[in-house]
């Protein structure tokens, strides 16, 4: 038995839940951030030089249940993806829009590097959230050696709120290095900016540019 939840009712549904959420706990839903994204970067070396970023989204329940509904795509009695609905879905979710601009923003001693655009998308339902998985290979490698690098989780317009919850892996032969998650630490500035974003209406983006920035979790990245 397969289950379908057609997008005009999922619509019909989203909207009073997300609306009840917001008056129980104050979440501005109607405001920014609008998708809510968990997930991580792992970074994949050869020949201890640092070449690709693998990026993990976790996707919330709602968004979930839309990005589903919008390919008219069914769980199946497991709450999984039957293979066929599975490689639908990661052909649809592999062709990305022009304009973007990804998610794991990576810079070496405070210099922004260069990403390809992202390939090798996989996808998979993990208790009840879409999970999706993909490379962005670096434009130029970088030796691993002494190598000081950052990668910060966020997406420039904010309408997309990413969080860190994976533990970076470090994959291949990277070397001697270490990365650990740098938590946002929210000051009192960004309280007040996040309440102004708050209060836009849900086309609306904000007009201060790359703001999504300000509220990134980060992963530091140190090799010897």
């Amino acid at each position: 038995m397969k289950y379908r939840l057609k997008r005009h009712a999922l619509k019909a549904i989203r909207g009073p839940l997300l609306s009840g959420l917001a008056t129980l706990f104050g979440n501005p839903a109607t405001g920014h951030p609008h998708v809510f994204v968990d997930g991580g970067v792992d970074f994949v070396f050869e020949n201890d030089t640092l070449v690709a970023l693998r990026v993990t989204w976790l996707y919330d329940d709602f968004e979930t249940l839309y990005i589903l509904s919008s390919y008219n795509l069914s769980l199946n009695a497991q709450g999984g993806l039957d293979e066929n609905d599975r490689m639908t879905l990661v052909r649809h979710r592999s062709d990305w829009p022009s304009d973007f601009d990804g998610s794991a923003h990576l810079s070496v001693e405070t210099q922004p590097i260069a990403l390809k655009r992202p390939t090798d998308l996989d996808a998979e339902m993990l208790d009840g959230r879409l999970r999706v998985t993909f490379t962005r290979e670096l434009e130029e490698t970088v030796r691993a050696t002494g190598l000081v690098a950052d990668v910060a989780f966020y997406e420039s317009t904010f309408f997309y709120a990413f969080a860190v919850t994976d533990l970076p892996e470090l994959k291949g032969s990277g070397g001697k290095c270490n990365a650990e998650v740098v938590k946002y630490d929210p000051s009192e500035q960004d309280e007040k900016l996040q309440a102004t974003l708050a209060r836009l209406g849900r086309e609306e983006t904000p007009s201060m540019a790359n703001v999504g920035s300000l509220f990134a979790d980060r992963i530091a990245l140190k090799c010897v």
